[in-house]
């Protein structure tokens, strides 16, 4: 469909352990199930997957790299390439700066913004975001006034595209609203809480600002899949920097630890 990779069938569903055929897992233990994690389990050597799960990548791909490609790079860089599209020369502020927001912030480089901000609570972050095209930084906690109004002081009235990359309602609010009046988009891709609710003023959409969301970018895994590697493999994608870490398989559990550490 040319209208959207949110496919009825496929969509991920992470209540989902079961593949779709027979509702049932592939896996057991001592004749017990184990179910798919989000109707994959990649963390086996061997897996079972509904055919439109697989996407055909170039075999010369490195498969220790091309990995995370599967999910936080394509996420973020779809949010800004394929949803927010800002402009050349255009002013772009990046909420959270985990994977997804870097990923986001390379997106926005790549199509050419002159000024990336990246918004986050963690300065320790913010030397590392400069190699993914962050221009300037704002702490939060720096400020008495609320983020989206430093963010329309330091740009005269606001951003034109934002993109928020945390999950905390409060951040999709502040991004909505940072952007400028006219032609501001906001594009929301973290996932919130099940209770959170979004709450603005609706003059911020009368000012013809407009608030988008997107799931994996709004790429299509398997058509679009393909192209991101390549983007890779041709240099114009720099994958190598997101990685931080290469734990071998035994440590699993060091990784996991790792990561909840941030």
């Amino acid at each position: 469909s040319a209208e959207s990779n949110m496919c009825d069938l496929l969509r991920i569903n992470t209540d989902r352990g079961v593949m779709i055929g027979d509702g049932k897992s592939r896996f057991s233990i001592g004749g017990k199930p184990i179910y798919h994690f989000v109707g994959t389990s990649t963390f086996s050597e061997y897996t079972v997957m509904h055919v439109g799960c697989v996407a055909k990548i170039n075999p010369e791909a490195p498969l220790d790299k091309v990995c995370v490609l599967s999910c936080g790079i394509s996420t973020g860089l779809g949010a800004s390439i394929n949803v927010a599209k800002p402009p050349q020369g255009s002013t772009v502020a990046i909420f959270g700066l985990g994977a997804v927001g870097l990923a986001a912030a390379e997106g926005a480089r790549i199509a050419g913004a002159s000024r990336i901000i990246g918004v986050d609570l963690n300065a320790s972050r913010f030397e590392e975001a400069r190699k993914f095209g962050c221009t300037e930084f704002v702490n939060p906690k720096d400020h008495t006034k609320p983020v989206q109004q430093v963010l329309a002081d330091m740009t005269n009235g606001g951003v034109d595209r934002s993109v928020e990359c945390t999950g905390n309602v409060n951040a999709m609010i502040q991004a909505f609203e940072c952007v400028h009046d006219g032609w501001g988009v906001a594009v929301l891709v973290g996932v919130p809480h099940k209770d959170a609710e979004f709450k603005t003023h609706p003059m911020n959409f009368l000012n013809e600002r407009t608030l988008k969301g997107t799931f994996f970018g709004n790429f299509k895994p398997r058509t679009d899949l393909p192209n991101v590697v390549e983007m890779y493999m041709k240099k114009e994608l720099e994958v190598e920097k997101f990685i931080t870490h290469s734990v071998p398989f035994s440590e699993i559990n060091k990784a996991f630890d790792l990561m909840a550490k941030g």
